[in-house]
């Protein structure tokens, strides 16, 4: 457990992982370290969730990703828009899934929403801490004579000041979720190559107006966005051939936003109140690696990208519900830390085609009119349904596959094997309620689904030593549902599926990679 005492006039904390930053990403990490078993304090400099929704989309894979946790209740029923759009041209993106569509949650109510599971599930949140310095120690790492992982305590060890003076933390890993100008980042000299931002968007709350919505309407010299929702209006503006200016981390001022919303539009909202102001350029970064020995990046700290399409608070919390279970298992023990680098193969992978897709976006957004027939030919290729699923899978997530067997294995491969488990009913073979498939990952654990409703008995004689990291559930799929009849499914934490099968053949091998080698006497 996380442990607190003082050294002098230093407080010294002893924990599992470190996270920095409690962002959507950070408290969607600390969320699923504790589910986990780790223990996880959290580090961040401001006094409480954000007040500025900076994002205020989430897409279906992350509606998803809540489900399967039991926490879409809290959120209660907010606005669903199916239509998204790509560079600013109109695309559905209804694709199957519980949850089609975009759904308008606003960046605060989802920060507040992971803090309060964190902090049930006994997350160690500590407001109002600045990170000055890390060092990452190798003490104590090795295997055990089972080949599992074991992670010392002397892993990484940060220096912090908080509200009643300095804190040092020693954990065993420490992980940068602190954004895209993270102090993390900066400490370890991590390379974060990409480019700096040539064009913005200016982008402020504004209360006391009244302007016409918007819809990416590009006029005669620049972008107009406008949307007024519950009397305060969101505005974002963008003059074609203006360079993103040099802020040196400063925000714009709303006298600068009314300037270039007047050039473009005609119209004057000097008037009105702002709320909020600031811009935000088409820089386009990633990091070479997501894991640094014991410090792992993940969330805008890992890639930075204009929030084109609300995808990047997405990918940050996708990134953290990759991440979660496997370092959880690391530092648990029932698992080495090679499961680490499949959190960068995969993840790396991701958000280098989400920083593409942006990046072409960008161009058709704040291109000026040299773009019109790139945008007029995406106009047409939208209405092909192959075009427009392939668009929506990747901006709602739903699209992701990840190489779950590894280069070194050729199998014919199962539709189903890599992806995302869908969400299905399911017929229990011993009667009562039907059930969803969504309500079998709510504890965190390896799934092996077993969709003969016999019990599959070798099936269940081979998932037996790994019972306390994988639940085993004999059901009959519904009929006319996604799910496979007669075939088994086992399924990670993160909901992804790593094998499938009739039969026996290959799953230890799985079960292996993904929970760990078995101890001599498990």
């Amino acid at each position: 457990m996380t442990t607190d005492h003082q050294d002098t006039d230093t407080t010294i904390l002893d924990t599992d992982v470190l996270v920095v930053g409690a962002g959507p990403a950070g408290l969607m990490l600390a969320t699923e370290l504790r589910l986990g078993g780790a223990e996880v304090v959290v580090v961040d400099q401001r006094p409480g969730p954000t007040t500025e929704s900076r994002a205020s989309t989430l897409h279906a894979r992350t509606m998803e990703i809540l489900d399967s946790r039991g926490l879409l209740d809290e959120l209660g029923t907010p606005p669903c828009e199916p239509r998204g759009h790509f560079g600013g041209v109109p695309l559905d993106l209804t694709l199957p899934s519980s949850h089609p569509g975009q759904w308008k949650v606003a960046q605060t109510r989802t920060e507040e929403l992971l803090q309060r599971r964190a902090a049930v599930l006994g997350a160690d949140l500590r407001r109002r801490h600045q990170l000055l310095s890390l060092e990452a120690k190798s003490e104590g790492a090795g295997r055990d004579e089972a080949g599992r992982g074991r992670v010392g305590r002397g892993g990484v060890e940060a220096e912090a000041i908080g509200p009643y003076g300095p804190v040092r933390i020693r954990a065993r890993y420490l992980v940068g979720c602190d954004g895209e100008d993270s102090t993390v980042r900066r400490l370890v000299r991590a390379p974060f190559p990409g480019r700096d931002a040539a064009r913005e968007l200016l982008r402020a709350d504004v209360s006391g107006v009244e302007v016409a919505d918007r819809r990416f309407q590009r006029l005669e010299h620049g972008l107009a966005i406008a949307a007024t929702r519950e009397g305060v209006t969101r505005v974002m503006v963008h003059e074609f051939g203006r360079p993103a200016a040099e802020r040196d981390g400063a925000e714009p001022d709303f006298a600068e936003v009314t300037d270039v919303w007047k050039r473009v539009t005609g119209e004057d909202i000097s008037q009105g109140t702002p709320l909020w102001v600031n811009a935000f350029g088409d820089a386009n970064r990633q990091l070479a690696h997501y894991r640094h020995g014991r410090v792992l990046f993940a969330g805008d700290a890992a890639h930075r990208q204009m929030p084109s399409g609300g995808q990047a608070l997405n990918l940050g919390v996708q990134d953290a519900f990759n991440l979660g279970w496997k370092l959880a298992a690391v530092v648990r023990g029932s698992a080495g830390e090679d499961l680490l680098d499949t959190y960068h193969s995969e993840r790396h992978t991701v958000g280098r085609q989400v920083l593409a897709n942006i990046r072409a976006q960008v161009e058709l957004l704040l291109g000026g009119p040299e773009v019109e027939p790139a945008r007029a030919l995406l106009t047409e290729l939208v209405a092909l349904d192959g075009v427009r699923q392939h668009l929506a899978g990747m901006i709602s997530g739903l699209g992701i596959r990840y190489d779950v067997e590894g280069p070194e294995i050729h199998s014919d491969e199962h539709p189903l094997l890599g992806r995302r488990l869908p969400d299905a009913w399911l017929e229990p073979a011993e009667g009562g309620a039907r059930r969803r498939t969504t309500e079998l990952l709510r504890t965190g654990r390896g799934l092996l689904l077993s969709l003969d409703g016999d019990g599959a008995p070798a099936l269940r004689a081979t998932a037996a030593p790994w019972s306390d990291r994988v639940a085993f559930v004999a059901d009959r799929p519904a009929a006319g549902g996604p799910l496979p009849a007669g075939q088994a499914l086992l399924v990670r934490p993160d909901g992804y599926v790593a094998w499938a099968g009739s039969g026996p053949a290959g799953l230890a091998r799985a079960l292996t990679r993904w929970f760990g080698t078995l101890a001599a006497d498990d």
